[in-house]
């Protein structure tokens, strides 16, 4: 599993050094800065997944920085601050920020908060995964973002143009492809080679996707292919 990276924006050194220790002990990967115009240029090259953002920084306010942050990646933020006005509170949630923490804290609600927001962004990107899945069959999904294939929780290996046929199949499911069409829709009209070429990678496909019980690619016969 990739370790999350967490930027801590404090210009407190010792509150600084305590968050770095208290995270980097948590198996976070953490990256530190002491004002405003350094956490926007970390956030471009340490490209957190969480920031812990202080309010009270000595160029930038950390408004102006979350909602800087915010333009430029979509993160969780989360405020720590001395001020416990519920109008900052309000205005910090509004612009962008995740949670919102008041000084003095524990350090373990802080590593609490930070868990929580995480596994929020974990579940959305997940979930958001899992619509761009094209169900094939039984336990066997096309990842369209990833350009793969999966099989009981496995990756199949498939060659380019292989995952170019099944794709086309599967999000044509019922429609019948003749050889012709998918010799053109593959290979393109520039492409000379024998229709031979379609029944091959077929052929192919059907091996690494299909077994005795689970048939998913269906021959027309005189036609061509389709996608049960």
């Amino acid at each position: 599993m990739e370790t999350s990276k967490i930027l801590v924006v404090e210009d407190d050194k010792s509150i600084r050094e305590m968050l770095t220790f208290a995270l980097e002990t948590e198996g976070f990967s953490v990256d530190v800065s002491k004002n405003g115009t350094e956490a926007l240029m970390k956030n471009n090259e340490f490209k957190p997944n969480l920031v812990l953002l202080d309010l009270m920084l000595p160029d930038i306010n950390g408004f102006e920085v979350c909602k800087k942050i915010q333009q430029e990646r979509d993160i969780p933020i989360i405020m720590v601050t001395a001020k416990n006005d519920i109008v900052d509170k309000v205005l910090g949630l509004e612009i962008g920020a995740d949670d919102y923490i008041t000084k003095p804290f524990h350090i373990k609600e802080v590593i609490a908060r930070v868990n929580k927001s995480l596994k929020r962004i974990e579940k959305a990107v997940k979930a958001e995964r899992e619509q761009a899945l094209i169900t094939i069959g039984k336990d066997i999904f096309l990842d369209e973002e990833g350009r793969i294939v999966v099989k009981k929780g496995k990756e199949i290996n498939l060659r380019p143009k292989e995952y170019d046929l099944i794709y086309l199949l599967a999000t044509n499911k019922g429609k019948v492809f003749s050889r012709e069409e998918l010799l053109n829709k593959i290979w393109s009209y520039d492409y000379y080679g024998e229709l031979r070429t379609v029944d091959v990678h077929v052929r192919r496909l059907r091996a690494k996707i299909e077994d005795d019980e689970n048939k998913y690619i269906e021959t027309v016969f005189g036609v061509g292919y389709k996608m049960r």
